[in-house]
């Protein structure tokens, strides 16, 4: 459960901006759109061999550096 505590006079502007932010960071906001829809499962696996290879490709990258 993510909390945000008015800091003296913020505006709820401030604290909404803040709230987003922690979402974000605990990565909750991809969390939602990944599940607001079904995904097969062979998309699934796909979605996972494309990050594994990007992972890979960027290891590469900063070896080679």
């Amino acid at each position: 459960m993510i909390k945000v505590k008015a800091r003296g006079n913020e505006p709820a502007e401030n604290m909404l901006r803040r709230f987003k932010k922690m979402c974000e960071k605990e990565g909750l906001i991809k969390e939602i759109k990944r599940n607001s829809y079904y995904e097969k499962p062979s998309e699934r696996r796909r979605r996972q061999m494309r990050k594994a290879l990007k992972r890979m490709q960027r290891a590469q990258a900063s070896r080679g550096n």
